[in-house]
């Protein structure tokens, strides 16, 4: 596979930090657009990666970078947006970022030649009607699988449930707040996941682009273990050493306290929508595909190696190793 071209969209991002290292050492010449060049900077030193300042949400833009690309890697994805009005059922941003990108690619894809579209959807995207699915980003995921399986194009599609790692927005923003906070209230702590190594992520991908059987499929990706919300959470306070007490919601107020959140100056920590998206389980049905060559790694294991303070026993020791 020397030699060969992809395009890696989102390639800056959390998992194509990791995956687009590992296409580069297997001798894949990429290119990663991103709208700031400075967040790849660990990016621009690998010998066969280029990265270049590019808006990809501009059809003309993202056909030139679609030119001369066998495959192009899509990991593109929002987890917050603005409500739709009306009879809108994604709301604006769900719908730019998920579904009309995903239009603007194929359609460059199919005019350019591309080989292979391998696309990061999300697990408990409905295989049926898009307007099943509770929320605004469930919905949107949905419909772009649906044009990229009607495209006639090659296609890969993985269905990732919450991805883990250091600088993810699940562990590591939950044991930041309970550093500072003496106590949180969190709503949905009954919805249940089932937590995915972003190095697990970034190998399925790009191990995948060597498997034949990889053409046509649809692959969810999900860890050893499942745990609800409120495990996670506290997972991420005893890895850190700063666990907190939970605070329970009465029946009904998760919606107000999700509207609240929303609006509140900062990076979202949930809004209405996520908790819509919470209503379906975000668990596999089925371990991941041997194919892929992976054994998914435990979140429990891994979380205190990046979570644990200076001052841990586990940080302790680590330092005495090195």
């Amino acid at each position: 596979m020397k030699n060969v071209s992809i395009l890696v969209l989102g390639g800056s991002g959390f998992i194509g930090r990791r995956l687009v290292p590992k296409l580069d050492a297997a001798g894949y010449r990429v290119t990663v657009p991103t709208r700031r060049r400075e967040r790849a900077r660990g990016l621009i030193v690998l010998p066969t990666t280029d990265v270049v300042e590019a808006d990809v949400h501009d059809p003309a833009t993202l056909d030139g970078l679609v030119a001369g690309h066998a495959i192009v890697i899509n990991l593109v994805g929002i987890l917050h947006g603005r409500r739709g009005d009306g009879d809108d059922p994604l709301g604006p941003d769900f719908r730019a970022a998920h579904v009309t990108l995903v239009e603007n690619l194929l359609q460059s894809a199919r005019q350019r030649g591309v080989e292979r579209i391998v696309h990061v959807s999300a697990l408990g995207v409905p295989d049926g009607d898009p307007a099943g699915a509770p929320s605004q980003y469930l919905r949107s995921k949905a419909e772009a699988e649906q044009r990229i399986r009607a495209s006639g194009l090659p296609y890969t599609i993985f269905r990732p449930s919450v991805v883990f790692g250091p600088g993810d927005g699940l562990l590591t923003v939950f044991a930041r707040l309970q550093r500072f906070a003496p106590f949180l209230v969190v709503p949905g702590l009954q919805a249940r996941f089932q937590p995915v190594w972003v190095e697990d992520v970034a190998t399925a991908l790009c191990n995948s682009l060597t498997l034949r059987e990889a053409i046509g499929k649809t692959w969810e990706l999900a860890g050893p273990e499942v745990l609800t919300l409120r495990e996670l959470i506290e997972l991420a306070g005893q890895a850190s050493g700063r666990r907190r007490p939970l605070l329970a919601l009465p029946p009904g107020f998760a919606g107000i306290l999700a509207a609240v959140l929303e609006h509140l100056p900062g990076p979202t920590l949930m809004s209405r929508d996520n908790l819509n998206s919470m209503q379906v389980d975000n668990v596999a049905t089925g371990p991941i595909d041997p194919a892929l060559g992976i054994r998914p790694a435990s979140i429990r294991t891994l979380a205190p190696t990046w979570l644990a303070p200076l001052d841990s026993p586990f940080n302790t020791e680590r330092t005495r190793r090195n």
